[in-house]
């Protein structure tokens, strides 16, 4: 029986140090992903996160007043257009992206809308040099399931620098709930070849909780090119 138990630990061991190579295996191919690639060979209308309506769960808070205009930083901007829109309706935007492609294609976009945004090309696991000001609204919409989970701190620790006190974050990320792209695992490759990891609520409490007072998580349906997705919505103030 001794050995049976010394055997059985032995596997038990081994499987959890073969889960352990494996998502260190896909966290490196997540952060080998080239996003600048993306923008520079796809047209943007084909890029399945690049929607210009902008988004109902955004809206709401604003209208709402949860969120009012503000000095505000879109991390992950893209194209630009949650920024256009914010911009348009009197936030002082700021929108970062790690694509020279789609900081420039944002730009242009700006300006064809008539509004003012500045927009930054920067790396948000970098230390964010390129930032020299603080805000007091930031969100990243579908941007933190790219960001592999050992990487995640952080980028936390840098929203929460940029903040002002008391400053407002919103992040909307993949459920693990969501069944696209194979429907579980919390690894999932898409069909463009991105890797995107699939949170649960309790995970991004855990990530949030030594920055943010959390005001609100949830799970939501959201609305992308192929229909609906299901996500983690978390709303929060800078401690």
């Amino acid at each position: 029986m001794g050995s049976e138990r010394v055997i059985a630990q032995t596997k038990a061991i081994l499987l959890v140090m073969g889960m352990l190579e494996d998502e260190e295996r896909m966290e490196e191919l997540m952060s080998q992903i080239d996003m600048d690639e993306i923008y520079r060979t796809m047209p943007v209308e084909m890029i399945p996160w690049n929607i210009e309506t902008p988004p109902d769960a955004l809206i709401k808070l604003i209208e709402e007043g949860k969120v009012k205009p503000c000095k505000a930083i879109d991390l992950g901007c893209g194209t630009g257009n949650y920024a256009i829109y914010l911009a348009k309706i009197g936030f002082d935007v700021t929108g970062v992206d790690i694509s020279p492609t789609a900081i420039k294609i944002a730009r242009e976009n700006a300006k064809k809308h008539g509004v003012k945004c500045k927009f930054l090309i920067a790396d948000v696991l970098g230390d964010l040099s390129e930032i020299t000001e603080t805000f007091d609204f930031a969100y990243d919409w579908e941007l933190l399931h790219h960001i592999p989970p050992r990487k995640r701190r952080k980028y936390v620790e840098n929203v929460h620098r940029i903040l002002n006190p008391r400053g407002k974050y919103l992040s909307v990320c993949f459920s693990e709930k969501d069944p696209h792209f194979g429907g579980s695992g919390k690894f999932r490759k898409t069909p463009l070849g991105t890797i995107l990891y699939f949170s649960s609520e309790d995970e991004l409490r855990e990530l949030f909780q030594p920055f943010f007072e959390i005001i609100e998580l949830k799970t939501i349906k959201i609305l992308g090119k192929s229909g609906h997705h299901i996500a983690n919505y978390a709303f929060m103030e800078k401690k």
